[in-house]
């Protein structure tokens, strides 16, 4: 049975607070999600002071700020990030963070994570890609706001490492009607790589139905109460949700079975109940010949 890597993403919804992350991975540990991922970054390195917030985080904060003034708030300290692991592994659940720069991602890797994460906003950042390349490790690209041929382009740096490809549509929440799942066909189709999917619907049920086209990987947004502050919480699940999630995907893993065209060893019992022998419709005498006038089918 194909086992889906469930991420639940809890990104920046901390709101800047070590005992809220805490918090989070032990909702992501109870829902039984694979990985919990987070977000490492330094508000002075990865955005300008005057690059105003988007619009998604102006309706979600009900902030006019300006994008520093918030990540600045969200950061997470390399003792954060210390604690966090120590708490994953008392959870045993496997701590995972994406990087925003080049000085993140060697920071990452100097944390000795199992696979690295290119968010769909650095997906045409070059020095970025090659930094992520240079750890050759599996890595997760994200495509939210891509073309097929940009995925290309990204793929090609990529080289030294195991890539799998996540359709993604950088809106908080998406619409159901800007999902577009089949472009995760399409791209693996066209690339050959394994491919999964970024959600950010509202619900489960893009992200399960994402796992029955034969996504590999599904990463989630979920928070503590979807009404807290903050740029993500609107598009996020809540702790009962992600078990929901996450327990739907692993029916659908079992649903999806072996492939192979065979009874069922649960409906063998009832081939002989429910399929029809042929039995005489009337007297048949000695000698007729049997024809569709004298014989029928009837259940035995």
């Amino acid at each position: 049975m194909k086992r889906t890597c469930i991420i639940a993403e809890a990104g920046v919804n901390h709101n800047g607070s070590l005992e809220t992350a805490m918090r989070l991975i032990d909702a992501a540990s109870e829902a039984g999600a694979d990985v919990v991922k987070f977000q490492t970054f330094k508000a002075d390195t990865i955005v300008s002071k005057g690059a105003e917030m988007a619009e998604y985080q102006k309706a979600n904060t009900g902030r006019t700020e300006g994008q520093y003034e918030m990540l600045k708030r969200l950061e997470l300290s390399p003792s954060d990030h210390e604690a966090l692991m120590a708490r994953c592994k008392e959870k045993n659940i496997l701590f995972f963070s994406t990087a925003f720069d080049v000085d993140g991602v060697r920071y990452l890797d100097s944390l000795g994570l199992p696979f690295m994460k290119v968010p769909s906003g650095e997906l045409t950042n070059l020095p970025y890609l090659r930094a992520i390349n240079r750890c050759e490790k599996r890595v997760l690209l994200s495509t939210g706001m891509s073309t097929m041929q940009e995925v290309s382009e990204a793929v090609a740096v990529l080289d030294k490492c195991e890539v799998t490809l996540l359709h993604c549509t950088t809106e908080y929440p998406c619409p159901i009607d800007a999902v577009n799942l089949n472009a995760m066909l399409a791209m693996k189709e066209r690339f050959g790589l394994p491919v999964g999917y970024s959600d950010h619907t509202s619900g489960i049920i893009v992200a399960v139905a994402a796992v029955a086209l034969g996504a590999s990987v599904i990463e989630k947004h979920f928070t503590l109460d979807r009404n807290m502050e903050g740029p993500d919480h609107k598009a996020s699940l809540e702790p009962s949700e992600l078990k929901i999630m996450v327990d739907a995907i692993r029916n659908v893993e079992v649903a999806l079975g072996s492939g192979v065209k065979e009874p069922a060893e649960v409906e063998k019992k009832n081939i002989a109940i429910a399929r029809k022998s042929i039995v005489a419709k009337k007297f048949v005498a000695k000698g007729d010949t049997f024809t569709e006038d004298n014989l029928t089918v009837k259940r035995p």
